[in-house]
């Protein structure tokens, strides 16, 4: 090559290599300053159980208790070796969670996949916290990691109907169908399914304590004001916050959070099922569906605007 060119080409080479370094060093420190994942992870953390905490102390949710509630003692699942309880929170992944706490306890080498949904619902192997004297109730919830998963209220409630109206499972799809339809039409014989309508004016009719698990309201299944859980995680965020809960109750690397499905073949409820469904409601069902879920709207930090969040997370 030409000794001049040469000349010419070596100090521009030269800056060359040191603009690239410095722009590296440079986009490293910025990384380093506002990308850490887990301390971004931890801030939402924070972030969630600081609304929590509020909303219990504005509206006076907070009652301290020398015995917890059975109802809430039934829904959560203790897991000793790892020192982990989960709140069930039904139409919230919950299959896939009992999957993963099965895994936990066994030694056996198995897949969740391989857990049928109907088995690890009717388990006897893995153990809610109500099967436990009180003494060790309390003992187990001041020193595990308490976890529970949230999803917004309108999005669950539809995700219910679909999978336990619109299905052929006997106990809702027959008895509860039928004490629907004798409700709600002249003729309670009608072969017709339950409409969304009437499902929801079936559940505006009665006491939010009484309901089924399914549609219960969350913060009367876990009762988040008075159990300080460790982690709060979302159905929204449902893939990272169940990698951060498996890595700090320090689950094996291999187990990861399943994504399975009992009706493989249909689409999972989204804001477009969603939104489908609800404008099938009128202004005043609305209304009222929104009151019934009004503490789950403010504790778990939901928007009521169904609309606009829905289309913003399409």
């Amino acid at each position: 090559m030409n000794q001049k060119v040469l000349v010419f080409l070596l100090p521009n080479f030269v800056f060359g290599i040191f603009l690239f370094g410095f722009f590296c060093r440079r986009q490293k420190n910025l990384t380093d300053a506002f990308s850490n994942p887990t301390e971004n992870w931890l801030a939402i953390q924070n972030g969630r159980k600081n609304t929590l905490a509020s909303v219990c102390l504005r509206n006076n949710l907070n009652k301290p208790r020398s015995k917890l509630d059975s109802h809430v003692a039934n829904q959560l699942f203790v897991e000793h070796k790892h020192k982990f309880i989960y709140c069930e929170v039904p139409k919230v992944g919950c299959s896939n969670w009992k999957r993963i706490i099965f895994l936990l306890q066994s030694d056996l080498n198995a897949e969740a996949s391989e857990i049928e949904h109907d088995n690890i619902h009717h388990t006897q192997l893995i153990k809610r916290l109500v099967s436990y004297p009180p003494a060790l109730q309390k003992e187990f919830l001041s020193n595990y990691t308490k976890v529970m998963f949230t999803r917004h209220p309108l999005e669950r409630l539809v995700s219910a109907y679909r999978d336990k109206l619109l299905h052929s499972e006997p106990f809702y799809s027959t008895t509860i169908a039928n004490e629907i339809r004798a409700m709600f039409r002249k003729n309670k014989n009608s072969p017709e399914k339950v409409s969304f309508q009437e499902f929801v004016n079936f559940i505006i009719a009665k006491p939010p304590h009484t309901l089924d698990i399914h549609w219960k309201p969350m913060f009367l299944l876990c009762d988040p004001c008075n159990i300080r859980y460790d982690i709060v995680g979302k159905y929204e965020t449902l893939g990272l916050d169940s990698e951060h809960v498996l890595k700090v109750i320090g689950a094996p690397e291999s187990l990861q959070y399943p994504s399975l499905k009992r009706y493989s073949s249909e689409k999972r409820t989204d804001g477009d099922i969603t939104l489908e469904y609800l404008r099938q409601l009128t202004s005043e069902q609305i209304e009222k569906i929104k009151k019934l879920y009004e503490m789950d709207f403010y504790l778990f930090n939901y928007t009521m605007k169904y609309e606009d969040y829905f289309s913003l997370n399409d």
